[in-house]
């Protein structure tokens, strides 16, 4: 990972993509979300959405999923180019998550982080705080998924 002072606000990273089956689907919601239109076809038809959907939580789960593996990727290259690596977290939470469109059976999320601000920690100064505007878009090009979240990133040390 990089130190804090080598982000640049509007850096996107490409995160990941995961295609959404109904055994999966149906797995995660009868487990975390057993609303009828993630856990059975039949009731799922008959509801607003008209078929079966994953849950908004399964889809953020997904990112986060693909954000880890994304970071661990990026780990192992700066090591294997001989960098250091920052670390990095924890996160200090989300906000503005919204479900914009459902996901739905065999769609495709393609998801990505876009940095949308950096400061230095007031109360940390070894440390400064990143937001990124996270989002997963389905194969028609249509948001599914939004979000902002924020983490700690270690900053350089200084050498004397």
């Amino acid at each position: 990972m990089k130190y804090f002072e080598d982000i640049v606000v509007g850096e996107r990273v490409a995160v990941g993509s995961h295609t959404f089956k109904a055994d999966e689907i149906k797995a995660f919601a009868a487990r975390f979300d057993p609303q009828p239109f993630h856990v059975d076809e039949s009731a799922a038809e008959s509801s607003h959405f008209g078929a079966l959907c994953a849950s908004g939580w399964h889809s953020a789960v997904v990112w986060m999923r693909l954000m880890v593996d994304a970071r661990h990727r990026m780990m192992e290259a700066a090591r294997a180019r001989g960098e250091p690596v920052a670390a990095m977290g924890p996160a200090l939470g989300i906000r503005e998550l919204k479900w914009l469109k459902p996901v739905y059976v065999d769609d495709t999320i393609d998801y990505a982080s876009e940095v949308i601000e950096a400061r230095v920690s007031e109360s940390r100064p070894g440390v400064g705080l990143m937001s990124i505007h996270s989002t997963g878009i389905n194969q028609h090009g249509e948001t599914v998924l939004s979000f902002i979240s924020t983490t700690f990133v270690e900053r350089r040390p200084v050498t004397p």
